[in-house]
């Protein structure tokens, strides 16, 4: 088990078994050293735990929730590809989508969800740039869906 996996079980985490594609894409795939994500869900064993749009069915502190849910997904896609989480260089670019009520506009403090835990596993390695877009709906009804870009050591 590598070191980044002992992080999210010392937490009481799980990593999940990657998400089955809803359509016709791979979870990850690999291009040099970096390794791209699907969006991934807050899927929770191929089930969504809440639906619907945060600010209206779903309160900003549970869609971050599930933004770190989602962040979960990601990483057990990347592993997928990588083999071993411990090869992660750094975290690039973490995009987040959160399917927002008319009104809401705090984005930036779900998508906190996925890079709080990128932060708390990674370190200064988990630091990356990022977008948080606010979209009218989601795969499934989704709240939040995130996608990962992260560069992988030799």
């Amino acid at each position: 088990m590598s070191i980044i996996e002992k992080k999210i079980e010392a937490m009481g985490l799980t990593l999940p078994v990657v998400a089955a594609p809803l359509a016709a894409y791979v979870p990850a795939v690999q291009s040099g050293p970096y390794v791209h994500t699907a969006g991934q869900l807050p899927l929770i064993d191929g089930t969504l735990p809440l639906t619907g749009k945060v600010g209206a069915e779903v309160t900003p502190e549970q869609a971050k929730d599930l933004a770190h849910t989602c962040t979960l997904n990601a990483l057990a896609a990347v592993k997928s590809v990588a083999g071993d989480l411990d090869r992660i260089k750094r975290v690039v670019k973490v995009v987040g989508f959160v399917a927002s009520a008319p009104d809401f506009t705090g984005q930036p403090g779900v998508i906190n969800g996925a890079s709080e835990l990128l932060g708390n596993l990674l370190g200064d390695k988990g630091s990356h740039a990022r977008s948080a877009v606010g979209v009218a709906v989601l795969p499934l009804d989704a709240p939040v869906e995130i996608e990962l870009q992260v560069e992988l050591a030799d």
